[in-house]
């Protein structure tokens, strides 16, 4: 059957196009310096010239590079002396649904070397792969994990004709995949996936009366664990909280999710900390445990969620899930820019636990942030948050300084972040709304001027 439907899948970001074309070009509220006195974040430059850089990884091989993928399909590689290599390690443009320019959500999205590269040079990527004749009918996407081995001939390539193709997820829509990937101190390959897409986990490809954040029966809206331990094969791990039960998905790690977008492992307590996407209301970040179901779409933040009327919380809702699991309640949450909260925005991107050495200030604070506050300027934000002793967090904006320059908003918007070797972290940012144009950047933290909590 002929699948013309993606191309309708897409009409929302069509109605965006002419208004993001000029969008994306009004400055930001970062053109107003900081209040003098306010916490503060010292960046610096290392790359520029990408086309909106969703995700950066070091490979552990002591040679000091640092991988950035962009949303358009290259991996490119940021060399131990900071320049940028003009030839991409790997390009899979011509193997993944190509992105709208203005604005889109699907691409090349994720990238993590595997613990061992520097012996196995073996490498995963996530991206979005074109419909299959086995895709459903009216299906944008086929979320693909893939692993892919390093060149023998040439450490900055990989080779193309390796790639294995390691789990293949069909895609309603365009938007809500997820993205990341990382390796957990058991050795497992994480991976997040989103609901599917559209609004409120409904609609096409999404479950009647559930959502697929609730099914276990399916992937999507989910974290998963798979084992690579074998060149080219993703097996079960038998501590899955759903190996051996045939009615529900056995790679599922934890569930309840609307768009995991960024997650990563606390190198000192090994907990994992997730963002997780809100809808209209709120964001989220999650401590995520085994078998843990983080409430969507059930509930938005902590508060009920109206899969009817999004921007109006129902007064009560269940507090388990379908089968009489708890819901569990995000560590972090906050609203809109209209919410009057100490901190705004509206598409949270998870971020890394500080265990580095440059900044000390830094040290066990979670760095975190938000895309922007409006769709119209380029408004992202930095967030810090720190553990109390009872278990609660305060979390506080830090305004940006480049250079010798006062203190601003980052006037940009924050696409992700990344973590190197050292645990030094990483922003992925952009002055264009949409993947067009090499107008992303790439800036370590470098410094830091904080209030104590």
């Amino acid at each position: 059957m002929k699948k013309s439907s993606p191309l309708i899948s897409r009409a929302v970001s069509l109605i965006i196009l002419i208004f993001a074309a000029a969008a994306a070009v009004l400055p930001g509220a970062g053109c107003k310096p900081a209040p003098p006195g306010s916490p503060s974040l010292q960046i610096q430059l290392v790359a520029s010239g990408f086309t909106h850089p969703t995700a950066l990884a070091a490979p552990g091989d002591g040679s000091g590079r640092l991988f950035i993928t962009e949303q358009t399909g290259a991996v490119r590689i940021v060399g131990s002396s900071g320049s940028l290599l003009p030839a991409p390690f790997l390009d899979i443009s011509d193997r993944m649904v190509k992105p709208l320019s203005a604005y889109d959500e699907s691409g090349l999205l994720g990238i993590a070397f595997h613990p061992d590269y520097a012996v196995n040079g073996r490498l995963f990527i996530f991206y979005n792969a074109p419909p299959t004749a086995l895709t459903p009918d009216g299906y944008s996407s086929n979320v693909r994990v893939s692993e892919f081995l390093v060149s023998p001939e040439d450490p900055d390539r990989a080779d193309p004709a390796s790639e294995k193709v390691l789990l293949e997820v069909p895609h309603p829509q365009t938007n809500h995949n997820g993205g990341q990937l990382a390796f957990g101190p058991d050795g497992y390959l994480y991976i997040g996936i989103g609901d599917g897409g559209a609004s409120n986990d409904v609609g096409l490809g999404h479950t009647p009366g559930l959502g697929n954040g609730q099914d276990t029966a399916n992937l999507l809206g989910k974290i998963l664990r798979i084992d690579v331990a074998a060149t080219g094969t993703a097996a079960i791990p038998p501590e899955n909280p759903f190996a051996g039960d045939p009615q529900k998905k056995e790679e599922i790690y934890a569930y309840g999710f609307r768009n995991p977008w960024r997650f990563s492992f606390d190198a000192g307590s090994g907990r994992l900390f997730c963002g997780d996407v809100g809808q209209s209301l709120y964001e989220e970040i999650d401590i995520v445990v085994s078998g843990g179901n983080y409430g969507w779409n059930i509930k938005e933040g902590l508060s009920c969620f109206n899969k009817d009327s999004a921007s109006s919380p129902l007064d009560t809702c269940a507090d388990t899930g379908a089968g009489g699991e708890p819901l569990i309640d995000p560590v972090i949450s906050y609203g809109r820019p209209a919410s009057g909260g100490t901190i705004a925005g509206r598409s949270v991107a998870g971020g890394y636990v500080y265990r580095g050495a440059a900044v000390p200030q830094l040290q066990g604070h979670y760095v975190f942030g938000d895309w922007s506050t409006s769709f119209t300027s380029a408004d992202g934000s930095v967030f810090i948050a720190g553990e109390n002793t009872a278990g609660s967090w305060q979390v506080q904006e830090l305004f940006i300084r480049r250079d010798s320059r006062p203190a601003r908003r980052l006037n940009r918007f924050l696409l992700s972040f990344g973590e190197d070797a050292s645990g030094e972290i990483y922003l992925l940012t952009s002055k264009t709304l949409g993947p067009s144009g090499p107008r992303g950047e790439v800036y370590k933290i470098i410094g830091a001027d904080i209030a104590q909590q």
